[in-house]
């Protein structure tokens, strides 16, 4: 046993510190990355948010919309391989730079997704993810589907430290998923008492992974526009999220009404409720690590989605960064004891 002592930080621990600004207009930020991925050699162009791979977020009707703002969609992994088929007859080629195929690791998984591929050579990205990614065996299977698709663009996660990263990259991922237990509906650091304050994993996650070339995403622990903007800050190249694209009429879930209002309800993919749904129940070796809730029903998501981007745009203005890759460089963070006042929250 041993114990570190130094400092680790979440959004909730820091502020961003404004700078002097030449920008006249939040419309001046641009938004847009270009990145070129380690292993596939690929170049990427858009806006570097994404939404999560949960049944209750990562659909095919939350992609299209998404795809029109140049952000990127994880698809969920439960969609059959017809369904893909289906969803990708007719579109245009824009759609494929902007989902990603999800998978587990099991054989079955491999051979959908080889199926899903076949079926559909132009996708470019594939999204290997599981909720502990120390496993050998999960190090193992990047390096299977690698060697599998040596032209696709793999994700691979969730980890939250610098040589873990390193090792992802090396065995064959491009991008890296980081984040253990900061997600609105994910139990983990309860259940287990593991995890790491998500702004010091992605600072030190950046640091390592830019270091062999590759590139991560800050996964969860993002509840304002403001914690996208301090992922971004702390060297994240990607956001995902979750809860911030739940309840929308683009998501899934089922719509409830309680008392005259309306709710969809948003579930962690390790939940009893997901279990139960896509794998009989949970098995008798393990634990239930999310929530089961219901979010109030936010109808169409484009108005939540200029919403975030916006206020991206005018925490790059508050620093002065024209273009979103600007706003690492231009990060201050200063510890603090309080965010909002919320007098009338």
């Amino acid at each position: 046993m041993r114990i570190e002592t130094d400092l680790k930080l979440g959004f909730k621990d820091v502020l961003i510190r404004p700078k002097r600004s030449t920008l006249k207009s939040r419309a001046q930020v641009n938004l847009d990355r270009t990145y070129t991925f380690l292993h596939s050699g690929k170049q990427w162009t858009g806006v570097p948010v994404i939404a999560a791979n949960m049944d209750t977020v990562g659909t095919f009707q939350l992609a299209e919309v998404l795809a029109e703002h140049k952000m990127l969609t994880a698809i969920h992994k439960h969609y059959s391989v017809d369904e893909w088929n289906a969803f990708l007859k007719g579109k245009d080629d824009d759609i494929y730079s902007r989902i990603m195929v999800s998978t587990g690791t099991s054989q079955e998984d491999f051979g959908k997704l080889k199926s899903i591929f076949t079926s559909n050579p132009k996708l470019e990205f594939i999204c290997i993810d599981v909720a502990n990614g120390y496993a050998e065996a999960f190090v193992e299977f990047v390096r299977r589907v690698r060697d599998n698709h040596p032209e696709k663009t793999i994700v691979a996660g969730n980890v939250v430290t610098g040589e873990m990263v390193e090792e992802l990259l090396i065995s064959g991922a491009d991008i890296v998923k980081v984040g253990i237990g900061p997600g609105s509906v994910c139990t983990t650091r309860v259940k287990t008492g593991v995890g790491y304050p998500q702004l010091s994993a992605v600072i030190e996650c950046a640091d390592a992974g830019h270091g062999l070339g590759g590139r991560i995403i800050s996964d969860g622990g993002c509840i304002c526009a403001g914690d996208i903007a301090k992922a971004f800050g702390g060297g994240a190249d990607f956001v995902m999220l979750g809860g911030m694209l739940a309840g929308h009429d683009e998501s899934g879930g089922e719509l409830v009404e309680r008392n005259g209002q309306q709710y969809k309800k948003f579930y962690g993919m390790s939940s009893a409720t997901a279990m139960e749904k896509h794998a009989g129940g949970v098995a008798e070796y393990r634990a239930s690590e999310g929530k089961t809730v219901e979010v109030p029903y936010r109808g169409a998501v484009s108005e939540t989605v200029k919403d975030i981007l916006g206020g991206v745009r005018s925490a790059c203005t508050y620093v002065g960064a024209s273009a979103l890759k600007e706003l690492t460089k231009r990060t201050t963070f200063i510890r603090v004891q309080e965010q909002e006042n919320r007098t009338y929250s």
